[in-house]
């Protein structure tokens, strides 16, 4: 009879516990009615021992459950909304891990379609924090984005891209790596067409997409393919430039090297290579390899925009003019080539407003002082074309506007001034 009692009683004991485990699962579900995210915070933290004491089955549904109420807390606390939607999201995906070890997936289709619901949240909310500079926060999302699906090699690109803004070059330089081994390019083509009200330029993921919403839907025209260029050299850049930073110059010469054997044909990366041959002040190599590519590649647009780039970053400002107004002449549209242009003759100004700022009162530097302002007008009318023609070409482009804005008002031209101030309002 004592065996008997402690039998009943221990079976009594493992009831409790699982009718305690249904409790708190029903408790989270009922808490994500309530509008006080507290409650819901709480509910989930007094449920969260099941994960230890719980069966496969009981562990799966609260995982379930868990993901749920963490979208749900995504939209009742914006101020913690990434770090919700990062925890849904590994929610979801350790119970469809979990499912198929059980062999029973019950749960796991409408996890894998909440996935798809949070994936558009945390790009998102990736693009908010970028837009803040919060460059720390979007790389975690971005990597997140990553791991749900990593066929989307590009989300690890950008969480890349994300952590060099952050700073935070040891997580880059993790990112870049696996990028390499996974020989990411992300070469491609961009199908666009404008928006006939927005009049915005949007970004279709395929031909037959973008096609169907220009003729049978209607609401879109001017389609247009872009060539996407291969992101390969500017991963491996990134990666020299950052082993450089660490003092690891030999590895990141290796490195891109290496890249350019398995790659002759990517100009990009000889690009790289002259670059790092530029950063040790090795002029004759970064010249041999210069010449070289060009002589491949005479009429390639690109070539002479990213060795424009690179001049400019030298400070070579007459041979970098030279370059970006050779990519306009052979591609007319180059807005970005454009625009670098404005930015070479602006930085002149900023030098001339350092001069201008370090005289006295004296009749030698009042004279200097005209002599300068005489000197700015001339920068500024020299900028005029490519501000104007960025405009032209990027009707949206804010930043250019307001930058030819300053140079209209610098200028007194206050017909234009009025006329293109009237677009923005």
């Amino acid at each position: 009879m004592k065996s008997k009692s402690l039998l009943a009683a221990f079976a009594l004991l493992i009831a409790s516990g699982v009718y305690a485990q249904k409790d708190e699962m029903k408790a989270v579900e009922k808490a994500m009615k309530d509008p006080n995210p507290q409650v819901l915070k709480t509910a989930l933290q007094n449920a969260e021992f099941i994960l230890n004491s719980g069966t496969d089955a009981d562990k799966a549904q609260f995982l379930f459950i868990k993901g749920n109420a963490l979208l749900n807390l995504a939209d009742k606390l914006p101020a913690e909304k990434g770090k919700s939607l990062i925890q849904a999201s590994k929610a979801y995906q350790e119970l469809i891990a979990l499912e198929k070890t059980m062999g029973k997936a019950k749960y796991s289709s409408q996890a894998t379609s909440s996935l798809a619901t949070l994936k558009d949240k945390l790009i998102g909310a990736a693009i908010d924090d970028n837009n803040a500079k919060r460059f720390k926060e979007g790389t975690e999302k971005l990597y997140t984005i990553y791991t749900l699906n990593p066929k989307d090699t590009i989300y690890l690109y950008y969480a890349a891209s994300g952590a060099v803004n952050a700073q935070d070059y040891d997580l880059a330089l993790t990112y870049y790596e696996d990028l390499k081994k996974l020989n990411y390019s992300g070469k491609g083509v961009s199908y666009l067409a404008t928006d006939k009200i927005t009049k915005e330029e949007i970004s279709f993921s395929s031909k037959s997409e973008r096609d169907l919403y220009v003729g049978k839907v209607g609401t879109h025209e001017k389609p247009r393919d872009e060539k996407i260029p291969s992101k390969r050299g500017e991963i491996l850049r990134n990666y020299a430039l950052i082993l450089v930073q660490k003092g690891e110059n030999a590895k990141a010469m290796a490195a891109v090297q290496e890249a350019r054997k398995t790659n002759p044909e990517d100009y990009s990366l000889a690009l790289t290579e002259a670059n790092l041959y530029l950063e040790a002040q090795d002029f004759a190599s970064y010249t041999r390899i210069i010449e070289d590519v060009i002589k491949t590649n005479p009429n390639e647009p690109d070539l002479y925009y990213n060795l424009g780039v690179i001049l400019s970053k030298a400070n070579k400002i007459e041979e970098a003019e030279k370059n970006y107004l050779k990519a306009i002449e052979l591609n007319p549209k180059y807005t970005n080539a454009f625009l670098n242009l404005a930015i070479l003759k602006l930085d002149l100004d900023t030098k001339i407003v350092e001069e201008m700022n370090s005289l006295g009162n004296s009749a030698k530097d009042n004279k200097r002082y005209e002599e300068l302002k005489k000197e700015r007008e001339k920068v500024f009318k020299a900028t005029l074309p490519y501000l104007e023609k960025v405009v032209e070409l990027e009707p949206n482009n804010k930043d250019a506007k307001q930058t030819l804005l300053n140079v209209y008002s610098s200028l007194d031209y206050s017909d234009k001034y009025k006329a293109l101030k009237a677009t923005m309002d």
